[in-house]
């Protein structure tokens, strides 16, 4: 385990075995059709690898980075989009891989301008929700885990982009960030 870590809560194993398993339900869902399945970035990106490989049915794959945190720990309460789709969404089904959902504030205000911009659905697959710190009314379609409120990294998940390259999610102590 990291040393700037209190105790792991999910290990590689674990993320393993139940990101396939929420891959296949999606997977049947979309059985009979070839979405777009959209990465958010950076945070995303290792759920994101490991969730479509898991897929049988045809997709086409695109990413984003938005954000509304920056390098701190609370929501700036603005949505950022610094690197857009390369495809247009309009009349395709949109699935969206996000890596957390707490406050709800990105995830609303992208599945908002996915559908604006005229995609025929936009389905929500996320990591980790935080439940407790839900702020907007969303929730994900499908989602892997729902933890309590504390900051967890690794499996893709930062603070100030360190942290991301660990296999498991483990919760950063609050000596590290200043919690």
């Amino acid at each position: 385990m990291h040393e700037d870590l209190e105790r792991i809560l999910l290990t590689e194993d674990r993320l393993r075995a139940r990101v396939k398993e929420v891959a296949e339900r999606v997977d049947e869902a979309y059985a009979d059709k070839t979405p777009l399945v959209v990465g958010i970035l950076k945070g995303g990106i290792i759920f994101y690898a490991d969730f479509v490989r898991h897929l049988t049915m045809p997709v086409e794959l695109d990413f984003m980075a938005v954000s509304s945190y920056g390098s701190g720990t609370v929501s700036s309460g603005k949505l950022k989009i610094r690197k857009d789709l390369d495809r247009d969404v309009k009349g395709r089904d949109v699935i969206v891989v996000e890596d957390i959902i707490d406050s709800g504030f990105t995830l609303a205000n992208l599945k908002a301008l996915l559908l604006e911009r005229g995609a025929a659905s936009v389905c929500i697959v996320t990591l980790l929700d935080k439940r407790e710190r839900r702020e907007y009314d969303i929730q994900s379609d499908y989602n892997c885990f729902v933890i309590g409120d504390e900051f967890v990294v690794g499996y893709g998940l930062d603070y100030n982009e360190q942290y991301r390259h660990l296999p498991y999610i483990g919760v950063l102590k609050r000596e590290v960030y200043g919690g």
